[in-house]
């Protein structure tokens, strides 16, 4: 979810076997990250791709915690009958690059 300079992502209710995941290891180790986003369609001339460049950090604060949980229900009505319950990632974006 995208809020002023930062996109947020949470780990959901999916199943797993820990919170203690890889994506959260390569954030607190390596700050750095991209994030690419594509739509593909059969129609090639309706293709496009987008890549944030930034840095990445797991939020510990609880209040930015909750206002993150509170922008990802309003995409994503799943979480707001079952807010995530694993750590948010901040994503803050210092760069954007897209295609076409």
């Amino acid at each position: 979810m995208l809020h002023e300079h930062t996109v947020y992502s949470a780990v959901d209710a999916k199943p797993k076997s820990t919170f203690d995941l890889r994506r959260l290891k390569n954030i607190q180790s390596n700050r750095t990250f991209s994030l690419l986003v594509d739509h593909y369609n059969e129609d090639w001339t309706t293709l496009w791709w987008i890549r944030i460049d930034g840095h990445g950090r797991v939020v510990s604060d609880d209040r930015e915690r909750a206002n993150a949980i509170g922008l990802l229900a309003t995409k994503y009505s799943q979480y707001r009958d079952t807010p995530p319950p694993g750590p948010v990632l901040a994503l803050g974006i210092e760069r954007w690059i897209m295609w076409p």
